[in-house]
């Protein structure tokens, strides 16, 4: 019998890798160091209380993977777009962390902040945050990760990119070839996830060197589009109309083969009085789907083939679809 005054509550611990710099004891739009933080699910923000050492977040993060005997853990390293603050940062991670875990996902979810105006307004200096921020997650994040992977390693990376995360994303594997260290290391991720993202159509043209790194360090790439989405009509706008967003038109038909097209528009079109009004919505939607999570997890556990994931269907045009 268990004693009532010997329970515990126990809560869940959420992980962030944080480029931002510091304010105070909390943390600006501006860039700053590597900052490995371990925030309880009980706060409503995180600060540098909830700063650890490095080798003791990523000994946190392996043994939060959920590997056993029987099967691998998972890690999946989520990383935001633009026009996010960190306040909305939080609150997106524990939607994806609880939307997974609603499917079954018993692996981990970390993030990864960097700096981001939170406003619209802030586009093209986010996009050169993005810059140097990827070459942050590739020095403090993909470096450190590639050094602990062995050939029995007991989990699987996998990486989940939103709006201009996906160009941070692309960036950062690219960085991580031209450095000789990593280049010559052997390493990859599982499997990577765009959603939204906030790069040219074309760049996922088979052979096209922008995401040859990208596609020769990972299983699989599966990118989440939808012609509805407004937010990207205004970054094709800032770009003079010249290149066509990945997360708006989906990737060319000559792309490599392990480039997955998922087309969400008619599911979203089908669903949006139930996501609510507002531009924003037409672009972040996803996060608010049981349905995307649970094709999320699907992707993320491998185990089933692109064609026979339950979510999917086809259009009347043959491509593979949202459903």
């Amino acid at each position: 019998m268990v004693h009532s005054g010997l329970l515990k509550e126990v809560f869940s611990v959420d992980y962030f890798l944080s480029v931002r710099g510091r304010q105070g004891d909390g943390y600006s739009n501006r860039m700053g160091g590597a900052k490995y933080l371990a925030v309880p699910e009980t706060a409503g923000t995180y600060s540098k209380s909830h700063e650890i050492r490095a080798t003791q977040w990523v000994r946190d993060v392996q043994a939060a993977a959920g590997a056993t005997a029987q099967e691998k853990g998972h890690i999946v390293v989520f990383v935001h777009g633009f026009n996010t603050d960190q306040w909305d940062m939080l609150e997106r991670h524990r939607k994806i962390r609880k939307g997974l875990e609603s499917q079954g996902f018993k692996g981990v979810v970390i993030s990864y902040d960097w700096p981001s105006d939170g406003s619209v307004l802030g586009y093209t200096s986010d996009r050169r945050d993005a810059r140097r921020s990827a070459d942050l997650l590739f020095s403090n994040g993909i470096t450190r990760l590639s050094k602990l992977q062995t050939a029995d390693c007991d989990y699987n990376i996998h990486v989940l990119a939103h709006s201009m995360g996906a160009y941070l994303v692309r960036e950062a594997f690219d960085y991580a070839d031209d450095e000789h260290v990593t280049a010559q290391k052997s390493w990859t991720v599982s499997q990577v996830a765009l959603v939204a993202a906030d790069t040219s159509s074309k760049s996922m043209k088979a052979g096209n060197s922008k995401t040859s790194s990208l596609l020769r360090h990972s299983t699989r790439v599966t990118n989440y589009y939808s012609p509805f989405d407004e937010v990207l009509s205004v970054s094709e706008v800032k770009r003079i109309g010249v290149s066509r967003r990945l997360g708006r038109v989906g990737m060319p038909q000559d792309r490599a083969e392990k480039a997955v097209n998922l087309y969400c528009g008619r599911f979203f079109n089908d669903n949006r009085a139930g996501f609510g009004d507002g531009t924003a919505i037409t672009h972040s939607w996803y996060f608010d789907a049981p349905r995307f999570y649970e094709d999320l997890f699907h992707t993320v556990m491998g185990k089933l083939d692109r064609e026979v994931i339950p979510t999917r269907g086809r259009t009347d045009q043959g491509n593979l679809a949202l459903v």
